[in-house]
């Protein structure tokens, strides 16, 4: 059943596309990105992965290329990540529209301005609309399983919707932790060969693809782009099952925690779910009666399986790593409102932008903020401000 190895976030997702069997990379390294693109490229010069690598100018090109790549019936592999990401924006709908299944890591890293290096959430959620299934990673080995799993999920022939695998930049994709990886022959069996089931381009069969459509059709294919979204529910929870029945690592979209009897739960997306059940843990020994859900699916969005995880609690904290600007609240925090439909307390969190820790404390803090609303309708809390932030720099407004 495979063998350990010690893998950073990064290498755990090239690892994965190795095994995958992919056949053409076209990547741009970015921070913190850049050690998938280059390993990648390492193998294919140490001739350890048969595939073909193709140097690029811009990120923009690299996912031209992969879904050019793909769209002749291999596998096609490119990863990015923040800024990089938000240069692909235009290429990441064409790979939707045309129902291309590629698999991507996205490390994820705030956007610019101001310019960091460190991560946050906005470059994934600015993307959240651009047709992309969308799974985030606790840990390295969910950075390794969610990228095996992703291309059987994107791949079914009724889904074929690209995937982005996110993972959290630097406190994942720079930490190094033990993973379990199996034989080459396991993934074989479980991953399958590619097969092109839409479009694909053949010299001896030529046609035109992504042509000048009119109003005629358009709506109509949106429709069948929805329609691969709400496959895809049913076929993640398919996946899952056979995932854990085969390597012994349970997956859901959903995935609660000490939430059966909790009176107030807390929401979390990516790395920090880790940190949220430990506090929970160091809570329930005080005698607070909390829990903490993790989404692993941020699109599709579980609604049902969200409310079935969150039925028993009165209250509900939601943190998201990203802002939402102009909004009522940030993006998580609008789509779990969304689906609990006003029946609950939902308060939005906002903390560890640009790299800044979601410490014990920060998490703490939002917990015995939400066990103490009373509110119907609570502001957006920013969980981790330190002193005066209209201090910083001389902004001038009034506020």
């Amino acid at each position: 059943m495979g063998h350990y190895k010690m893998l950073d976030g990064n290498y755990a997702a090239v690892e994965a596309l190795k095994m995958a069997g992919v056949k053409v990379i076209s990547a741009y390294p970015i921070t913190p990105q850049s050690s998938i693109s280059e390993k990648l490229a390492e193998l294919v010069d140490e001739g350890e992965l048969n595939a073909k690598y193709i140097r690029v100018e811009s990120e923009h090109t690299a996912m031209s290329c992969a879904v050019g790549a793909q769209l002749t019936g291999v596998r096609a592999a490119t990863a990015t990540s923040s800024v990089g990401l938000a240069l692909m924006h235009e290429v990441l709908n064409v790979a939707a529209g045309l129902r291309v299944p590629l698999v991507m890591p996205v490390v994820n890293r705030s956007l610019a301005s101001p310019w960091s290096l460190w991560c946050d959430h906005q470059d994934t959620m600015a993307e959240r609309d651009s047709g992309w299934i969308q799974l985030y990673c606790e840990n390295v080995q969910d950075v390794f399983d969610s990228v095996i799993m992703a291309y059987r999920i994107a791949e079914h022939p009724d889904v074929l919707t690209p995937a982005m695998v996110c993972l959290d930049g630097f406190f994942l994709s720079h930490s190094m932790q033990k993973v379990l990886v199996p034989e080459q022959e396991e993934i074989d069996r479980f991953v399958g060969e590619y097969k092109a089931v839409n479009l694909r381009l053949d010299p001896k069969d030529p046609i035109l693809i992504n042509n000048l459509t009119s109003p005629d059709e358009i709506t109509e294919m949106k429709y069948q782009q929805a329609a691969g979204f709400r496959n895809a529910k049913r076929v993640m929870g398919e996946v899952f099952q056979e995932f854990a029945e085969l390597f012994g690592r349970k997956k859901s979209v959903v995935e609660g925690y000490r939430t059966d009897d909790a009176d107030a739960v807390i929401v979390t997306l990516g790395s920090m779910s880790g940190t949220a059940k430990y506090v929970v843990n160091h809570m329930r020994e005080k005698g607070y009666k909390v829990g903490a859900a993790k989404v692993v699916s941020f699109r599709p969005f579980p609604y049902e399986e969200l409310r079935r995880v969150l039925e028993n609690a009165a209250k509900v904290a939601v943190l998201d790593r990203t802002t939402g600007f102009g909004a009522q609240g940030a993006p998580l925090w609008l789509e779990v409102k969304s689906a609990l439909d006003g029946c609950k307390l939902v308060k939005s969190y906002i903390g560890g932008l640009a790299g800044r820790d979601v410490s014990m404390w920060s998490i703490e803090n939002a917990l015995m903020d939400i066990m103490e609303e009373r509110s119907a309708k609570p502001d957006t809390k920013w969980i981790d401000l330190q002193g005066d932030p209209m201090n910083l720099r001389q902004v001038l407004m009034n506020v």
